[in-house]
């Protein structure tokens, strides 16, 4: 048998290995958990459930608006409003964005990197990250708790410093308008 052969089924076959190498070890940590601390591991065990159960539904969310840019709007249309020259109309929108998003942060991740696929600029998808900390639903309650002066100024600081932020991850991350060409590699 070829060296190079050899070489190649090893490789195919830790393709298929390398994504479950993660969860079987933690499956290994919490059998030995079990073993030596089950109280502990077990309180454990039934918080990660919870957290999954809180995780389900802003996932499938983001899951099904990938699924519908994928089918429903093309790279042109996203590029357009998000992309590398969609000026003062992007920026809205991508602080508009981040401004009315709820979950997690990371459940919105796979699909930043579906727009960025398509082309969206990488300052859009940071000026999203950084416009989540302005939450509508949430600002009657800081005015009753820290006043107008205070919540205004922060809702101002916050809005300059995303695009602050964008501004240097985009620069410290130039634009790939192709797929990603990390991910197509082993």
């Amino acid at each position: 048998m070829n060296q190079n052969s050899v070489y190649s089924r090893l490789m195919q076959h830790m393709t298929w290995i390398r994504p479950w190498l993660f969860p079987m070890g933690i499956i290994c940590l919490y059998g030995i958990g079990l073993i030596f601390a089950p109280e502990s591991t077990n309180r454990s065990i039934h918080i990660c459930i919870s957290m999954f159960q809180q995780l389900t539904l802003p996932i499938c969310l983001a899951l099904v608006m990938m699924v519908v840019f994928n089918r429903m709007v093309s790279p042109g249309t996203i590029t357009r409003f998000l992309g590398q020259g969609s000026g003062l109309k992007g920026l809205f929108l991508s602080s508009l964005a981040g401004i009315v998003s709820m979950g997690p942060v990371y459940a919105w991740y796979p699909l930043f990197k579906t727009l960025k696929d398509k082309g969206v600029s990488v300052f859009h998808i940071a000026n999203f990250i950084g416009n989540r900390s302005i939450k509508p639903a949430l600002l009657p309650v800081m005015v009753a708790s820290f006043g107008w002066h205070f919540t205004w100024a922060f809702v101002l600081m916050s809005l300059v410093g995303a695009l602050i932020v964008a501004g240097v991850v985009s620069v410290a991350c130039p634009l790939v308008s192709e797929p990603n060409k990390s991910s197509t590699q082993p």
